[in-house]
């Protein structure tokens, strides 16, 4: 494993994060998730591997997510050795109070997350989704507080406009709030929109950047195809199927390409020219088989020549804005 400085902060992750929205229990929303059980020898295996970060969310599993995770990080590692993740935002519970990012509900949220994470505090607190009917100011006062309690070492958020960012970076600014340290974008070979305005943005400030689904929902995996959807994810996941079209297959099948040509996995390809952007800190992986964290660590080993690289990235057609 090969580890990395998150950001302009003093904290060191492992190059590769590993995301638990998989493992939980499941549920209608989440059918494909795999319950405690099926789900901790992942991250059993992550921890032996290297990885030392860890992202989930309350809304995973409608917080089981959490729990599975924090009894499992609790039980194969010690605490002060992990960088551990979460998020608020989405809604919780059938009250009108019971989601986005107000000062009551995000105060409520993070007690309930440490609850079920079983422990007192998170590394990284993050806004999951841009609150349009909170203002800003409100929500960088509770995060700001949140931190100083010593509920949580950073904060960073995820999946939002440019300018949503900056207005919030200069919120904190002009109050004397703790900053965001990190964005957690949607990004990968065929959605690169981000590449306009996000990521040179979060180059020039020296930000952390945690990509969200690096491997397109399985679609660099090669075990897909425009025929073929195989795995139950991709059958009932109607979020992901709103991401990606037919028109994106073409270039999963160049990565598939580059992939036989080398003799290794699809995934380290997309993987490998993931890490060949230096804005990036550590793609987030999801594992819900054999095999696919150890995938992604070889990855790490994989050097994509230039011409590979421009091949992978040729056919790419613009998208409208996904993700938010």
């Amino acid at each position: 494993m090969d580890y990395i400085r998150f950001g302009n902060t003093g904290m060191v992750v492992s190059r590769l994060c590993l995301g638990t929205m998989t493992y939980g229990t499941p549920t209608e929303r989440w059918p494909w998730a795999l319950d405690e059980a099926r789900s901790r020898p992942f991250i059993q295996k992550a921890l032996d591997l290297g990885f030392n970060f860890f992202d989930t969310a309350d809304v995973y599993s409608n917080g089981m997510s959490e729990e599975v995770v924090g009894r499992a990080l609790r039980d194969f590692a010690r605490r002060d050795e992990i960088v551990l993740a979460t998020k608020v935002f989405n809604p919780m519970g059938p009250g009108p109070n019971d989601r986005g990012l107000s000062r009551k509900h995000i105060l409520s949220a993070i007690d309930a997350s440490l609850k079920r994470l079983g422990t007192d505090y998170v590394d990284l607190y993050q806004i999951h989704r841009w609150d349009s009917n909170t203002p800003i100011e409100e929500t960088m006062e509770a995060l700001h507080d949140v931190v100083k309690a010593g509920k949580a070492r950073y904060i960073g958020a995820s999946s939002m406009y440019s300018w949503q960012f900056a207005k919030a970076q200069y919120t904190a600014d002009r109050h004397g709030w703790t900053r965001f340290v990190s964005m957690q974008p949607h990004y990968n070979l065929v959605y690169r929109e981000e590449e306009r305005e996000m990521l040179p943005f979060c180059a020039d400030q020296n930000m952390a950047v945690i990509p969200w689904s690096p491997l397109a929902r399985g679609l660099l995996t090669g075990g897909r195809s425009k025929e073929r959807n195989e795995t139950e994810r991709a059958r009932t996941d109607a979020f992901g199927k709103s991401l990606y079209s037919e028109a994106d297959f073409t270039i999963a099948d160049r990565v598939t390409d580059i992939a036989e040509q080398r003799g290794i996995p699809a995934a380290q390809v997309a993987l490998a020219w993931m890490l060949t952007k230096p804005v990036i800190t550590a793609p987030i992986i999801g594992a819900s088989k054999p095999g696919h964290i150890e995938d992604a660590v070889g990855a790490l080993s994989v050097k994509l020549t230039e011409d590979e690289v421009a091949h992978l990235e040729e056919l790419y057609h613009p998208h409208p804005v996904l993700g938010m």
